[in-house]
């Protein structure tokens, strides 16, 4: 990346501050992400780092910081900085920016986030849910935008299964911060121990962690044949049911399954015109959709009134809920730390 501060005209940089540039970062628990955006370019420079949580939560901050400053003083020549936003792995208390017992940043539970980095840069920043940032993306720049609506509800299907509430174009964070954990709901009350502590939760079904997870058990108890004694992942799952495969096919079937009666549950509760599935395993959401949408016919009253070409949505289409596929991909966490800031000053943000 080309560090070297850019020199222009004191005119151009008058007009391009008033537009104003954000900078996000995205707090993985193997990486970190951390761009520079503005509303008409979009991602302007992006720096990628290892999450050393070995090191500490002082370090990965450290890190963060650098790079921080570093796409700061790279940008602040042609724009004004309008805000930092970041996105961390739950449970997340706000406004306070504090983590609670995060179960993929061990060693994390109790730090002050937002604290220590405002301490380090000597700034505001804002800090939220990766989860909750995802879906603010999928609502402005993604999905949302496509579909013409300001509300949606979004769960991400990745290490874990995240989810994120967008109301009239806002994250709805709950009292303290912490709504959006449809992951871990409870799909089947006899289910395996998820590291929440309760048992059967959707993220133990209908995540990439557990897609590989029951294809390592139902190999080693010689319940699927079809997969042979190697080692799989999400991917080479989804490739193989794609090829045909009749056990990967089964897998991604039950993890659909899971997916639907979560889903169910929130159209019942919310009737949002949009909900949208994302992360790494939404690449496999042709496998996954068939057993979804026979679960929301199956078990939400509710969907069977409002889906697409339903009487009641011929007849009122804002009534209509949709269940689609995210749009942003990998980059939905990131590009909502970015427009953060944007949104929480009444902007809005166009481009991604």
């Amino acid at each position: 990346m080309n560090r070297g501060r850019i020199y222009i005209s004191d005119e151009v940089k008058i007009m391009t501050q008033e537009q104003g540039f954000t900078i996000g970062v995205d707090l993985g628990g193997t990486n970190l992400r951390i761009a520079a955006y503005t509303r008409d370019a979009g991602l302007l420079d992006t720096i990628l780092l290892p999450t050393r949580l070995a090191a500490g939560c002082e370090a990965v901050v450290e890190d963060m910081c650098g790079a921080i400053i570093a796409l700061k003083d790279r940008f602040d020549s042609q724009y004004e900085l309008a805000g930092i936003g970041v996105g961390t792995p739950g449970p997340l208390e706000l406004p306070a920016g504090r983590l609670h017992n995060p179960p993929n940043l061990p060693g994390w539970d109790g730090f002050d986030l937002r604290c220590a980095l405002e301490k380090k840069l000597q700034q505001t920043v804002i800090v939220e849910s990766d989860a909750n940032l995802a879906a603010l993306a999928e609502c402005v720049l993604g999905r949302g935008r496509t579909m013409g609506v300001d509300s949606l509800c979004m769960l991400t299907l990745g290490t874990g299964v995240g989810n994120g509430i967008i109301l009239g174009g806002k994250i709805f964070a709950g009292a303290a911060g912490m709504a959006g954990e449809a992951g871990h709901a409870t799909i089947y009350p006899d289910g395996p121990l998820c590291p929440c502590g309760n048992h059967g939760c959707l993220e133990m079904y209908a995540s990439a962690t557990a897609v590989v997870r029951t294809a390592s058990q139902r190999i080693a108890a010689g319940l699927a044949p079809a997969l042979g004694g190697k080692t799989w992942s999400a991917r080479t799952l989804a490739e193989a049911a794609f090829a045909g495969n009749p056990d990967a096919k089964q897998i991604y079937t039950d993890a659909g399954r899971a997916l639907g009666i979560g889903l169910a549950t929130l159209v019942n509760t919310l009737q949002l015109p949009l909900y949208v599935v994302g992360g790494g395993l939404v690449q496999a959401w042709e496998l996954l959709k068939p057993a979804i949408f026979e679960e929301l016919h199956h078990r939400s009253y509710v969907w069977r009134l409002v889906e697409p070409n339903s009487a009641l949505a011929r007849h009122n289409p804002r009534g209509t809920t949709h269940v689609l596929p995210a749009e942003l991909g990998p980059d939905a966490g990131l590009l909502g730390a970015c427009i953060l800031p944007f949104t929480a000053n009444g902007q809005s943000s166009s481009k991604s």
